[in-house]
């Protein structure tokens, strides 16, 4: 009887032993596959943001010829003349309006070549002609007021950092980059830390998984 006894609580006790192990391996395994998602999300994305970035930032920034910084010095600064633009006034509803073209040109310090200056990529792609190109509205007297002012501001800074083609193709500079280095490396940079990141989550948890199949290989033996 005794015997009897003492192997049913040895049996009870192995039972809850085996339940415990199955609820801890359980709890693994939950804890594992979220690990696996959160890296494969991590890697998804930053798949995504490599290919969104590559096609806005690194594009812009390798299709740009003004690569090279420099210090311009203000020659002129004039608005030359009215250009004719048009403005939304609803759904399917456009008005003509106009805006005045402010030229400005500069010396170049380090080849001394004179050259018109822009605002940015953009400006010399909708109009090369103008240093900046207003956003067109009904009011031409408060357009014409902001382009004077900064054709006022231009002049009293006298000299301005620019950027212009080192191969010199280019006929005018730019005054800033839409995309400039320091974008472009953070579009590199925060991908590559979450692809990274990603990667080491999946490897920590298949090695994980790894060794804990060979330790219970091991006890198997030993038993």
């Amino acid at each position: 009887a005794q015997l009897g006894l003492c192997h049913s609580i040895y049996q009870r006790i192995r039972d809850h032993e085996v339940l415990d192990r199955r609820k801890t391996v359980t709890a693994l395994r939950a804890g594992e596959d979220r690990a696996i998602l959160l890296g494969l999300s991590m890697v998804f994305l930053s798949v995504m943001m490599y290919f969104v970035l590559g096609i806005t930032i690194l594009r812009s920034y390798s299709d740009s010829v003004w690569t090279d910084e420099d210090c311009c010095t203000i020659v002129n600064s004039t608005i030359v003349w009215d250009v004719n633009c048009s403005y939304s006034c609803g759904v399917e509803c456009w008005k003509s309006s106009r805006y005045p073209c402010l030229q400005v040109y500069v010396s170049l310090n380090s080849s001394g070549r004179l050259v018109r200056l822009l605002h940015n990529e953009e400006t010399h792609d909708s109009n090369p002609e103008c240093f900046y190109i207003p956003k067109c509205h009904k009011d031409y007297a408060a357009t014409h007021a902001m382009v004077q002012d900064i054709s006022q501001r231009l002049r009293t800074q006298l000299t301005v950092q620019c950027y212009v083609d080192p191969t010199e193709k280019a006929d005018s500079a730019i005054m800033t980059q839409i995309y400039g280095r320091i974008a472009v490396f953070h579009s590199l940079f925060w991908p590559t830390c979450s692809l990274i990141g990603g990667t080491v989550i999946i490897a920590m948890v298949k090695l994980t998984q790894y060794l804990s199949i060979m330790c219970e290989r091991l006890s198997r033996i030993k038993r």
